[in-house]
């Protein structure tokens, strides 16, 4: 079972950070989340942030076994993870004053 989950998490990481790869070079949001977002290029490097930070945690962390010399890079990767959700965060909200707002 445990490659099954592997293979799925690997998966759902690369797909994360193809989208973002996509929103940074084209500005494509997926459809469910473009009413929300203001700007996709920032939505995007939220997205590869988070996705190499729970990448990082995921194969570091629960996925090698109980290893506590590994735990600070596990917990780095969660630190990167917080930080892509705030950069996604900040992109559904409108830009400063020179930038206008996506609708």
């Amino acid at each position: 079972m445990h490659p099954y989950l592997v293979g799925f998490a690997a998966l759902a990481m690369t797909g994360a950070a193809l989208m973002g790869i996509a929103g940074i070079v084209t500005g494509w949001v997926p459809p469910w989340l473009r009413p929300r977002v203001c700007r996709p290029k920032l939505w995007g490097y939220g997205s590869v942030v988070g996705a190499a930070g729970m990448s990082l945690y995921m194969f570091i962390g629960p996925f090698r076994g109980p290893d506590l010399s590994m735990a600070p890079f596990a917990m780095t990767g969660m630190a990167l993870f917080i930080v892509g959700l705030v950069l996604q965060m900040a992109s559904r909200r409108p830009g400063g004053p020179g930038i206008p707002e996506r609708r």
